[in-house]
């Protein structure tokens, strides 16, 4: 009877657990049994007679069922709620792990970032400064205030512009037409007559030191470097280079 109490509407897979909790409530259900079943409720059985039935009360043995199945959805829910508790917190835990994996995760691409980010503004200063073309400071080349120092700048300046002449080629004609005085002006030729006088070291007219007037040079007919300019630019278009002139030009 206690053995089919146990199995009976428990078809579900049992855990250990609840193997454990049966065994414990079918032992107690066993000695209740064996209680009632005591001698003071049977027959007396005399030697020699044929054994009487011994008959055993019914009673005792339903309460015990009921008390079997009360201990045991007692215990079922126990172990159901354990069980419940148990996974609620492995997923607890999973999850506490999986955000904490994930925090780990963000930090470690930040910092990443960060290095990549590093290495790039490294990379790009070091490839501008490889750009970067190595300045080297040329100090501004000065020049005599005198006749040599306006000759020089003034070839300086040709050069610069394609102008032919050379040193000697503009040192004679200035000498010829204005013995190196930068305000000479002719007041008696033809230009004087017709109210355009020759002016400076080379004794330019106006119009002619304005359409050859070198760009980068002074405005002014008087000062010396505008008027060598000038005067060795027309020279070069009218006669190849200041060098062929030897004469009034």
């Amino acid at each position: 009877m206690p053995k089919n109490i146990l199995t009976r509407g428990h078809s579900r897979t049992l855990t250990k657990q609840h193997k454990i909790a049966i065994a414990g409530v079918a032992a107690l259900g066993a000695a209740a049994v064996a209680f009632s079943a005591a001698p003071g409720n049977a027959q007396t059985v005399t030697t020699g007679a044929p054994a009487a039935q011994v008959q055993f009360a019914t009673q005792p043995v339903k309460d015990v069922q009921g008390t079997l199945t009360t201990q045991l959805a007692a215990q079922t829910v126990k172990l159901d709620a354990f069980a419940a508790k148990q996974k609620a917190a492995t997923a607890a835990a999973k999850q506490q792990a999986q955000a904490q994996a994930q925090a780990q995760a963000k930090q470690k691409a930040a910092e990443d970032a960060k290095k990549v980010t590093q290495v790039r503004a490294a990379q790009d200063t070091a490839s501008r400064s490889a750009q970067r073309p190595q300045m080297q400071l040329v100090a501004a080349k000065s020049y005599a205030n005198n006749l040599d120092g306006w000759i020089r700048q003034a070839l300086d300046i040709m050069k610069s512009k394609g102008i032919p002449g050379s040193y000697n080629g503009l040192h004679k004609n200035i000498m010829r037409e204005s013995s190196g005085n930068p305000m000479a002006i002719n007041n008696w030729d033809i230009n004087a007559i017709n109210g355009i006088p020759s002016k400076g070291l080379l004794q330019v007219i106006p119009p002619t030191f304005n359409s050859y007037h070198v760009a980068g040079t002074s405005w002014d007919i008087y000062n010396p470097v505008a008027n060598i300019t000038a005067a060795a630019n027309y020279a070069a278009d009218k006669y190849g280079s200041i060098d062929n002139v030897n004469s009034a030009y």
